[in-house]
């Protein structure tokens, strides 16, 4: 195994590429969803599938190639460069495979747009020796990078995309953008919408609630989720409303919500057109009282930083897994938090580090599952990984216990929701501030 003195601290790479439009067939069926086996960490020699999407090839003396595609530059960095560095300890602890060392290359920026995803992917096809991607931190840039990924032949497995459009409904139909081969540790938003609908209902006791999204696959599906699931609890969405990224006045839009006077303001958008609204709101004649309440996309150390957080309520993950043990490594979560501030001063800066490590473990064991040697060959076989990853059952992780659906939901869904305190000083502190739990 490795030592952490070796583990490579990602370089920040951004990728700006003429995008041509690309458009591939979809591959490769998945496994029986209902196939109740446990999971079989790390079988040495054992190859499974029939190599319907080809083999991969690794000499001796050069590494199985992997690679790491997450929000790494702009507003959206601090989640992503928590999760592209939790990918990094993940490889350093699990180690070699079958006696070859893993590599990721260099860190890859989806910029959290489509664009962004797809140029990162194209770059990532080109090479025929990639097996797998832990990626993408954003939905939109997901729902770009994975049809190209996994047309290759390749696995994507993310630790940040949450948009229902990526896999299914939850109620066995395919997302528009589904693609065989995309797998995802994080909870699917049809869960996050109806976490915030029953606090706002339930726990606030709001009967009346807007929404805000920018257009966005993920902001757009969020919204969308949760305005349904507020109906259902008994509630009434008085407005959807969309504004676009780049806007820094909103107050327009915002006195167009005003005129049903909605108790609750969900907002599941990004930086900073978030820092916008959560400044502007409350000065205009309607919103005077309304309550602010967020999704992930602003739960991190930045947003909760600002003033005009204070107060408000955001839906994440629930973290509370300090005791939790990562089963291919052993290693548990207070075990990485402190790699993590002895490598890089701080501690992650976003709720998505588990996730992504989770993430980048079930992708090693799964070439460990579909791989074999021969002679001074290791042959991994394509098929096989989707096939061991479509198998996962009761999978111990830092997230907690693991199973992925047949649409490659493999989240733990376990959700929070917390209250910002206020204060710099305070941000830390108030990404634990629980005040509402939901465990579907």
């Amino acid at each position: 195994m490795r030592t952490m003195s070796k583990l490579r601290v990602p370089r920040l790479t951004v990728l700006l590429a003429v995008v041509t439009a690309m458009a591939f067939a979809a591959a490769a069926c998945s496994a029986d969803a209902d196939q109740d086996a446990e999971l079989n960490v790390g079988s040495a020699g054992t190859a499974a599938g029939e190599s319907s999407l080809g083999v991969v090839e690794v000499q001796q003396g050069d590494a199985i190639q992997i690679r790491s595609l997450e929000a790494i530059t702009g507003d959206y960095s601090i989640v992503g460069l928590a999760i592209d560095r939790a990918t990094a300890i993940a490889v350093n602890d699990y180690g070699q495979i079958h006696g070859f060392d893993v590599d990721l290359g260099a860190s890859l920026d989806d910029l959290c747009s489509s664009d962004g995803g797809q140029a990162a992917a194209q770059a990532i096809v080109a090479d025929s020796d990639v097996v797998g991607v832990i990626g993408t931190s954003c939905s939109s840039a997901a729902i770009a990078a994975a049809p190209l990924v996994t047309a290759s032949g390749m696995v994507m497995i993310s630790g940040g995309a949450t948009s229902p459009a990526l896999t299914s409904d939850l109620e066995g139909n395919p997302g528009p953008n589904y693609s065989p081969g995309f797998y995802r540790t994080v909870t699917n938003d049809v869960f996050q919408g109806a976490a915030m609908a029953k606090f706002v209902h339930d726990d606030l006791g709001l009967s009346t609630a807007a929404a805000i999204h920018d257009g966005d696959p993920f902001t757009q599906g969020l919204a969308r989720a949760f305005a349904a699931a507020f109906e259902r609890e008994g509630g009434t969405i008085t407005r959807l409303s969309a504004i676009n990224k780049e806007d820094s006045d909103m107050v327009p839009v915002l006195t167009e919500i005003a005129a049903a006077r909605p108790e609750a303001l969900f907002l599941p958008i990004f930086q900073p057109a978030g820092d916008f609204v959560a400044n502007q709101a409350p000065g205009v004649p309607g919103l005077e009282d309304t309550v602010l309440v967020a999704a992930d996309s602003l739960l991190n150390l930045n947003f909760l930083s600002l003033p005009q957080s204070q107060g408000m309520f955001f839906t994440g993950p629930d973290r509370r897994f300090a005791g939790n043990v990562n089963q291919s490594t052993g290693k548990t979560a207070d075990d990485f938090v402190a790699a993590y501030e002895d490598l890089y001063g701080h501690k992650p800066g976003s709720p998505f580090w588990a996730h992504a490590y989770d993430a980048t473990t079930l992708l090693l064991d799964a070439i460990a599952a579909a791989s074999r040697v021969d002679g001074d060959t290791l042959i991994i076989d394509r098929a096989g990984i989707r096939e061991h990853l479509d198998s996962v059952r009761g999978y111990e992780g830092l997230i907690g216990r693991i199973a992925c659906d047949s649409f490659g939901d493999c989240g733990s869904n376990k959700l929070v929701v917390v209250r910002n305190i206020g204060g710099e000083s305070n941000a830390e502190a108030s990404m634990e501030n629980i005040v509402f739990s939901y465990a579907p």
